[in-house]
């Protein structure tokens, strides 16, 4: 690796002796009316042809702005600012003829309405479409309003959530999550439920990148979604204050306030947040357990469980951007939570012969007492190298989730008639936990003649798990080490991992982009604990130790081909892997009921996947796209059945290869001045071929989704908007989920000036949000309906306070840690 680096570091040294300033367009801006100087006036660079936006930049504080290295055609600018109605000016050329081209003084005339009144009369489409991504605007959607950001993300096209909350893209797991560019270190159903404590008011965007560029960690199977809080983008100050109510099973509440602050040295941004969030939950399984030699039912198993879960949620964020000199910026974000829950479940198992006479009962009552901890901090840095656009950047990251878990589970033991046939079984879980996570990286880019562009960069993380899990069965007066299920897991990984990127256009029509990544990964585990040694009719402490070293490369190819200003055409192709969760290698037992167990699986390898799509996007409005995946070591979640004592043990292993084909479609319409429409069709088939435990499948299953949202703006600040979705019968793995549906409705009307809103949501109005599914492998076929709190309605006010003037070109930034958060499990 150090090898490849000073390779890196040459390549970048060279490559920048030779970089020069290309095309440029310039101007000035003044005030029409007093002709005064307008400084930080925002400045956007847009293709004459469709107004396609190609650069954006501020003035300085004698007025002046400047595109450089601009690619050959015809241009328009705009000008904007707070208090003036906006100006363009007239077409430009920039050729080998004409590099270089003055607009002159564009004059801006004052407006007659108010700064508070322009702020709110621009409005986001809900859905955005950019080369190498589509973009979800949240606040365009008012069927949002009062819900969580894991809801937020079920109604983004092709995104679909199960019942544990794993996030799938396009019908395939192994999403990455980023937040505001920065990894969230979370997977699973903890990452869901750090997503459902957040809430609709914090967020900005949702940006879905199916096949993300080198520039991104090759983690994640399915690709990147990066969720973008809301961030201050004006001078002044400026702030907001949302209050919420949802009834559901139970009431919930979320409050939230922002306060931002920027002039010309500083940028301050903050957010504090609190949730209460109370929610039922009801599953049912029925199983049936068959003989291993003649598959005939030997016994039933029919088990509901009703759950109720209570968690608060308080989260605090600090930032800073300041402006060292004209051309660097450092900063630092801080950002903690804290929340404590408690989720508490009773649980019914009535157990039959195969001529369906009730023989036994039993009954389960379990605690999960958890207290979540988490802190991360980011250092970073922006340095312009030349005003072409030469830059380097650079960030530090620390991330530490703590928590503590404490588990009863009670389990009594009735005979036919409901007599008690023994004392009742006590087993008492504590499972604290504690990672630590130290990740940097360098990015350095380079503009090119003719609009390329060089990027490379390199990142090192370097990840810490500990976690300590005890289980004690309770006696009379005392309390016993449950040496079966006790575990000590301690385990780290490093990650070292350098690209180059390289685009350009290629000609009038065509564009290239190609990326390789290069990753290494030194992991090392130790599994504490005690196994039964059968000779001596005892336990014995013993220590597993594994070690796992690879490198992998991963590239990147984008092709674009514009045949008309109707039809565009994109390829590409993409190798990404999906590293095990640091929990999922953990061997330790975490029960759920009397007959139901999690286990880790310390043997899990990476899973890597070669993904290719072709898309045609037709006025800017319609996109097909077909698009292959084929997945090796895919990781899945199994079941391994106990036939002596009928316990089920849920873990995770490579059971198979995976290919995927799929067709989709995605249109945004405006259809009248007060009616628009988008909608996202998706039809998919996965087959998966391998081993579960030790016996071959072969499982095909096509899968249709539909996803629609309507939305009618009305007079005097009334709007309205109708959302569901559908998706037909699927596979993950050996596990079939039966077809669902979901339908949503909200109105809103602006308040108090436009400065406010208030919004009413109904979410899952016909309670069709149930997940019902099926398995049927090995000895034991299982059904389940699992009812989630999914029906509510919502009422939320949020209020909106500013002064100052609008700051064009603000960026967001990723940090140094990007799949190594995705892989923490945190909460419930």
């Amino acid at each position: 690796m150090k090898q490849f680096f000073s390779l890196l570091a040459a390549m970048s040294i060279a490559i920048g002796s030779f970089a020069q300033s290309g095309n440029k367009v310039t101007g000035s801006i003044k005030d029409g009316g007093n002709q005064k100087i307008i400084d930080a006036a925002s400045v956007s660079l847009l293709k004459a042809k469709d107004s396609a936006l190609v650069k954006v930049a501020v003035t300085d504080k004698a007025g002046n702005f400047s595109f450089e290295n601009i690619p050959d055609g015809n241009y328009l600018v705009l000008a904007t600012s707070i208090g003036h109605s906006r100006t363009y000016s007239s077409p430009v050329t920039i050729s080998a003829a004409s590099p270089s081209v003055n607009v002159g003084v564009l004059q801006l005339v004052p407006a007659e309405k108010s700064m508070k009144e322009v702020t709110v009369s621009s409005k986001k489409p809900l859905i955005e479409r950019k080369l190498d991504r589509t973009i979800v605007n949240v606040d365009a959607s008012i069927t949002s309003t009062g819900s969580t950001a894991l809801e937020v993300l079920e109604k983004s096209p092709g995104v679909t959530v199960d019942k544990d909350g794993n996030i799938s893209l396009k019908g395939k797991a192994g999403v990455i999550v980023y937040l505001d560019g920065r990894p969230s270190y979370l997977s699973g159903p903890d990452l869901a439920n750090m997503l459902r404590n957040m809430t609709a008011a914090q967020l900005d965007q949702i940006e879905i990148m199916t096949n993300p560029p080198a520039k991104y960690d090759a983690a994640g199977n399915a690709g990147v979604i990066n969720i973008k809080t809301k961030k201050n983008k004006m001078f002044g100050y400026n702030g907001n204050i949302t209050s919420g109510y949802t009834q559901g099973r139970y009431a919930r509440f979320n409050e939230s306030l922002s306060f931002n602050y920027r002039n010309k040295k500083v940028n301050f941004f903050s957010n504090l947040a609190y949730n209460r969030n109370h929610r039922g939950q009801e599953l049912d399984i029925v199983r049936n357990f068959r003989d291993a030699n003649t598959k005939s039912i030997k016994s039933i198993f029919d088990q509901s469980t009703d759950m109720v879960s209570q968690s608060h949620y308080y989260n605090a964020k600090l930032g800073m951007d300041y402006t060292v000199s004209k051309n660097t910026t450092v900063g630092v974000v801080l950002n903690g939570y804290y929340n404590p829950s408690l989720w508490q479940s009773n649980t019914n198992t009535l157990i039959y012969n195969p001529d369906m006479v009730l023989t036994d009962q039993t009954t389960a009552q379990s605690e999960n007492n958890e207290k979540w901890k988490n802190f991360s901090s980011n250092v970073n840095f922006r340095t312009k190298l030349d005003s072409a656009g030469q830059e380097i950047t650079g960030d530090l990251d620390f991330i530490q989730y703590k928590s503590t878990n404490v588990q009863p589970l009670t389990s009594s033991y009735y005979d036919h008639l409901g007599n008690l046939k023994q004392a009742p079984d006590v087993l008492i879980g504590t499972l604290p936990s504690n990672i630590k996570i130290y990740s940097g990286k360098v990015d350095y880019t380079l503009p090119l003649k003719k609009g390329a562009k060089f990027e490379a960069g390199i990142k090192s993380s370097y990840i810490t798990n500990n976690t300590n899990a005890r289980y004690d069965s309770v006696k009379t007066g005392y309390t016993v080490l449950d040496s079966a299920r006790s575990n000590h897991f301690i385990y780290d990984e490093n990650i070292n991992a350098a690209y180059v990127n390289y685009s350009r256009p290629l000609g009038k029509k065509w564009s290239a982009q190609l990326g390789l990544r290069a990753e290494n990964t030194i992991a090392n585990g130790i599994s504490k604990g005690y196994s039964f040694n059968a000779v001596q009719n005892k336990f014995e402490y013993t220590e597993t130790k594994f070690k796992r070293t690879y490198t992998q490369l991963f590239p990147t190819v984008y092709l674009q081909y514009t045949a008309s200003e109707k039809n565009q055409y994109v390829i590409n192709y993409g190798r990404r892997v999906k590293r095990p969760d640091y929990e999922d290698m953990n061997p330790f037992v975490n029960f759920i009921d009397r007959y139901t167990f999690q286990e880790g699986n310390p043997n899990l390898s990476p899973q890597f996947a070669h993904n290719v799509e072709l898309s045609h996007t037709y006025k800017g409005f319609l996109t097909t796209t077909v698009n292959y995946t084929s997945t090796n070591n895919i990781i899945q979640q199994v079941l391994e059945q106990n036939d002596l004592t009928n316990e089920t043990y849920i873990k995770k292993a490579n059971i198979a290869t995976a290919k995927q084909i799929g067709l989709s479609v995605t249109a945004s319409k405006s259809i009248t001045k007060w009616w628009s429409g988008n909608i996202y069709a998706s039809f998919l088939n996965n087959h998966f071929k391998g081993l579960v435990n030790n016996e071959p499948i072969s499982i095909s299953n096509p899968m249709f989704m539909v996803q629609l949202q309507q939305q009618f703006k009305f007079s005097k600040g009334w709007a309205a908007e109708l959302s569901g979705f559908y998706r037909s019968k699927g596979v993950e793995g050996v596990i079939f989920i039966k077809p669902m549906a979901q339908v949503n409705a909200g109105i809103s009307k602006q308040v108090l000036k436009n400065q406010g809103s208030i919004r009413l949501n109904v979410r899952d109005i016909f309670a069709g949000g149930v997940f019902k599914g099926y398995s049927k492998y090995g000895t034991v076929d299982a059904n389940f309906v699992n009812v989630n709190d999914s029906r509510a309605v919502s009422l939320t006010f949020s209020y909106r306070f500013n002064k100052g003037k609008l700051k064009a070109g603000s960026s967001k930034r990723s940090s140094s840690a990007s799949e190594e958060q995705n892989r923490v499990k945190s909460g419930n």
